[in-house]
């Protein structure tokens, strides 16, 4: 069996920087790395991991705990974006789902502490704030589209949606487009105001207003129990003879909506109206004909940013109370020039 020794003298080190290439200490420079790790791969050489993390008091694995993100198809890229950057950082991956369920909150805390995780990473659906039973404030936490309760100082990786919504306003603009509506996103959800909120003060920044008629409901209800009403709403808006050019939508499944109650008035995408999205719900938006132009969450990227957070807590080293991942435009065929 090939051993720490055999690395060392095939690369020409000590027994020492070989270990700390195999822990991926930073102390060891880029050349003498890449010896190692050719002399590693060259002689097929399989550290013993639960043996280093045993010498390190650590176990080597990190939790992932989501609300009902691995059963729902448009956010699972936060765990994809999770696995891609766990082994890269040293560590294997234990996850578990509490459905949204105090009681299996508390339970997978318990379990995740039974096996001696290093650190959590918290991921919910959409953005919410936490209520204080959700968390474990002995566990080194990371949370992931979701805040803190009040009381509690954790780090944070959230989307920058204002950062998106920016980027399709201006882009509309730059299309010619002045007159701008928006169907809302259910109030409930705490993105519902971000959105709306990042539409305004960019309209506001280019001289322009949302008028408070062409800016109607797209759902209602409690959440996990509300009701679509975007394509009655939209419809009755769009009817008119004074209408926006533009329609933007608080998600994806609003904006199909919308395209349905403009193809039920005759109404031509995006000859004679545009419609713009939110979250890029691959379901929908490369379905739709035209494919909807959309601002994408960066799940993915805020799953492998957690990952580093984590990773750098674990280690003592300071990182940022919150870190903000730019939403980017997608644009695709559903935005055409202002008529």
């Amino acid at each position: 069996m090939v051993t720490i020794k055999d690395i060392a003298l095939h690369a020409g080190v000590s027994d020492q920087t070989v270990s700390r290439v195999v822990r991926n200490d930073k102390r060891v420079d880029e050349r003498t790395r890449a010896r190692v790790n050719e002399a590693i791969d060259r002689l097929g050489y399989v550290p013993n991991r639960a043996a280093l993390m045993m010498r390190q008091n650590k176990s080597g694995i990190i939790g992932v705990m989501t609300d009902v993100i691995s059963t729902t198809p448009d956010s699972t890229e936060i765990i994809r974006g999770i696995q891609s950057a766990v082994e890269g950082a040293g560590y294997s991956m234990l996850m578990v789902n509490t459905g949204g369920d105090l009681e299996r909150t508390r339970q997978c805390w318990r379990e995740l502490k039974g096996h001696r995780v290093d650190g959590v990473i918290y991921g919910t659906m959409f953005q919410r704030g936490l209520g204080p039973d959700e968390l474990d404030p002995e566990v080194k936490t990371v949370l992931v589209n979701c805040h803190e309760p009040p009381g509690l100082e954790v780090s944070k990786i959230v989307p920058g949606e204002p950062h998106g919504m920016r980027e399709a306003i201006d882009a509309a603009i730059a299309e010619g487009h002045r007159n701008f509506g928006y169907v809302r996103l259910n109030p409930l959800i705490m993105a519902a105001d971000i959105r709306e909120a990042a539409l305004r003060l960019r309209l506001s920044e280019h001289g322009l207003a949302l008028r408070d008629e062409w800016c109607v409901a797209g759902v209602t209800g409690p959440i996990f129990g509300d009701k679509f009403v975007a394509f009655e709403n939209a419809r009755a808006l769009l009817a008119n003879l004074e209408r926006p050019s533009i329609l933007f939508c608080g998600n994806d499944e609003i904006a199909l909506q919308v395209f349905c109650a403009a193809s039920s008035l005759g109404i031509r995408i995006p000859n004679e109206l545009s419609i713009v999205g939110f979250d890029d719900f691959k379901v929908v938006t490369e379905v739709m004909r035209p494919s909807l132009t959309t601002v994408a969450l960066p799940y993915f990227e805020m799953g492998q940013a957690a990952v580093a957070a984590l990773a750098s807590i674990i280690s003592s080293e300071p990182v940022p109370r919150v870190q903000s991942v730019a939403c980017r435009l997608i644009n695709r065929e559903s935005v055409g020039k202002a008529g």
